[in-house]
């Protein structure tokens, strides 16, 4: 039996994984990686960096986020304390989702994690305080090859858990620009999915 169950959402390239929770009176165990399941399941990446972050109000978004070619990033998300809306969009241009997202609530509770391959724009937004979110990816950090989608474009048209004029965001995110506006920085191709 999987210690772990692999769901590919409406754009298949991005996957939830809900591991299996083996508990008792002192709590419970979980795998939260193992390589070769993922490789099997997912596709053969390499996790080089893992990152947290503390977000300390409800209603924060963090993102959308990308690096350019050829530091591109995969990233495993998981959120180890409180919860979010994690969210993936398609900036493959050329992709038959291109500009469409989807998105899952990912908490310390169920300990869903989301894969979001290279080529999609990621953000997400805190649902409860001091919340905790654990993420590996497939490439360093790259300032210059980092870059961002502005979280409430209406041509995305993501319903996020907060009014935007209401969000708790970084001074980069408030200046992200429009999906209409973004360089070309992924061209879908059937070979890469």
């Amino acid at each position: 039996m999987n210690s772990m169950q692999f769901e590919r959402l409406e754009i298949p390239e991005v996957v939830l994984l809900t591991p299996k929770k083996f508990g008792d009176a002192r709590g419970y165990f979980m795998e939260t990686f193992r390589k070769s399941l993922f490789e099997e399941m997912v596709g053969p990446f390499e996790f080089v960096q893992d990152n947290q972050s503390l977000s300390a109000d409800p209603g924060t978004i963090r993102g959308l986020h990308f690096q350019l070619e050829p530091r591109a990033q995969g990233k495993l998300v998981s959120c180890i304390a409180g919860a979010i809306l994690d969210v993936a969009v398609d900036i493959r241009v050329g992709s038959p989702t291109y500009g469409r997202h989807v998105g899952a609530e990912l908490s310390a509770e169920n300990g869903q994690m989301l894969w979001v391959p290279p080529g999609f724009a990621h953000g997400f937004c805190t649902l409860q305080p001091d919340t905790k979110v654990s993420y590996k990816v497939t490439d360093y950090y790259s300032p210059e090859h980092d870059r961002g989608l502005a979280f409430d474009d209406p041509e995305l048209a993501i319903a996020w858990p907060v009014a935007p004029d209401k969000a708790v965001l970084s001074v980069k995110d408030k200046q992200q620009p429009k999906l209409r506006d973004l360089e070309t920085a992924f061209t879908f191709s059937l070979a890469a999915g």
